[in-house]
């Protein structure tokens, strides 16, 4: 599994940390190929209109293949108390 999450993350298809609505997916999928999260969901909702189904197999397989974000606080974050 581990190579399958390597490959995806050098692909730019990871699920980022911030931003979610459920599992991060369709925010990945957007941020990928350059939209924003919000039309991605919303093409999403609307392929399920046009292909009833599909995308409830899709979306499953790719919260599972796709990895989530490598998140590390930046030299600018400040540590809880120390603002």
């Amino acid at each position: 599994m581990g190579a399958i999450h390597d490959g995806m993350a050098r692909q730019g298809l990871v699920r980022p940390v911030e931003g979610r609505i459920l599992a991060g997916v369709c925010a990945g999928l957007g941020r990928r190929f350059g939209i924003n999260p919000l039309p991605a969901r919303l093409l999403f909702v609307l392929g399920l209109l046009v292909l009833p189904g599909s995308q409830l197999i899709i979306y499953p397989i790719l919260w599972i293949l796709m990895p989530t974000e490598r998140w590390a606080p930046s030299p600018t974050d400040a540590a809880p108390g120390q603002r």
